[in-house]
């Protein structure tokens, strides 16, 4: 074999064993290595460091390796993965490289064109060129994003946009879905607050022919208490009701203090995505996060730290009506939001009145001037 052929069989083994060694280091000290540190990999013999330029010229031609430059002057190396370094010899000038090096960059988030071309100082006909030919080799696409719609922007075309580009799952073609994200969060607050209550019979609500407690009306003896076990029997079966009676209306009671089973973040994330009511769209724990942080900053929910684990559950559970809040709208096709318990309490002004505390007889505010009064009681 001659010595041109026998020279050129021995650096690509060089390379080859060299490159591996250099994956295989990973990115310890940040992927990058100096002189000394691809010589302590122990691959070029005799610690030849022409030799060692040699093998990594040519790594670098073949676009396996990428050369970086410190503050201190100093020379590092990085390598690169061989399908990206492919794609770098498709660049067929420098201009093309450069362009799509700071892409590549870029990462998920894309690069706006006039920062492309600043940071290049690159004439206006020469970058459009690259970006032409590079458009048309596949290795790079324009694309919108969310926080930039005005912006003219590349990303690498065999990545996908990160969700801070492309706005995540709460955007649908770069438009934000209020529709979805509303309905998740109602989703998400009926789940809240059907684990953080339980339904009870509502003590305010209409009974009749219910006995007095421990007392038997029939034809016992007046005044005779009734057993204990009677006495723990429901109202239906221990007397008879008309059947003009008015049902009981089951209402929301909190949980006993101590209660540890209040649904986590990652609870509800993993009801949400096995429910299958996102329509294909993955909800990441983040996602979850951000629609119960809304809730809670608009006093809906609130958390509850119990076993080391933050919980939430419904503020104000006895205020809550049993309904559902998905799917639920007012007379004018508008989102409700969440139904309260009404009572002759909360109908009544002073039930729900924003200046009960200073309201007296004689003062600013007072029963006689009650304007809240007046329209309640169709007197305006």
């Amino acid at each position: 074999m001659p010595s041109n052929e026998a020279d050129t069989a021995k650096l690509a083994v060089w390379k080859e064993a060299l490159y591996e060694r250099c994956r295989e280091a990973g990115d310890s000290n940040g992927g990058l290595f100096s002189q000394d540190d691809l010589l302590k990999l122990q691959v070029i013999p005799n610690q030849d460091m022409m030799l060692l330029m040699r093998v990594v010229q040519s790594l670098s031609d073949d676009k396996l390796f990428v050369t970086m430059r410190e503050a201190s002057g100093n020379v590092l190396w990085k390598w690169r993965d061989a399908q990206e370094a492919h794609k770098y010899k498709q660049c067929t000038t420098d201009e093309e490289v450069m362009v799509y090096s700071l892409i590549d960059d870029s990462g998920g988030d894309g690069m706006w064109s006039q920062t492309i071309q600043k940071r290049l100082n690159m004439h206006d006909s020469v970058f459009k060129n690259a970006v032409k030919h590079l458009q048309a080799k596949g290795l790079i696409v324009p694309f919108k994003n969310v926080e930039h719609p005005n912006k003219k922007m590349y990303i690498k075309a065999s990545i996908r946009p990160s969700e801070r580009a492309t706005g995540g799952p709460w955007y649908t073609d770069q438009n934000f879905d209020d529709a979805f994200t509303e309905d998740m969060q109602r989703v998400i607050f009926d789940l809240i607050k059907m684990n953080s209550s339980y339904r009870s019979p509502h003590k305010g609500a209409a009974r009749t022919q219910v006995p007095k407690k421990g007392v038997v009306k029939g034809p016992v003896e007046k005044g005779k208490k009734r057993d204990a076990r009677e006495m723990n029997e429901p109202p239906s079966k221990a007397v008879k009701t008309s059947a003009t009676a008015t049902p009981r209306k089951e209402v929301l009671l909190p949980l006993p203090a101590g209660y540890t089973a209040y649904p986590t973040v990652r609870e509800i994330a993993r009801v949400v995505s096995t429910s299958g009511i996102t329509n294909n769209t993955i909800l990441s724990e983040e996602d979850v996060k951000k629609l119960v942080d809304v809730l809670v900053w608009d006093n809906l929910v609130e958390p509850v730290k119990v076993a080391g684990k933050v919980g939430y559950r419904v503020s104000r559970v006895a205020q809550q009506s049993n309904e559902s809040w998905a799917n639920s709208e007012d007379s004018t096709g508008r989102d409700a939001g969440p139904e309260t318990l009404v009572s002759p309490y909360t109908e009544v002004p002073c039930g729900r009145c924003p200046v009960f505390e200073i309201c007296e007889e004689g003062g600013p505010v007072g029963p006689s001037n009650c304007e809240y009064f007046t329209k309640w009681l169709g007197l305006d």
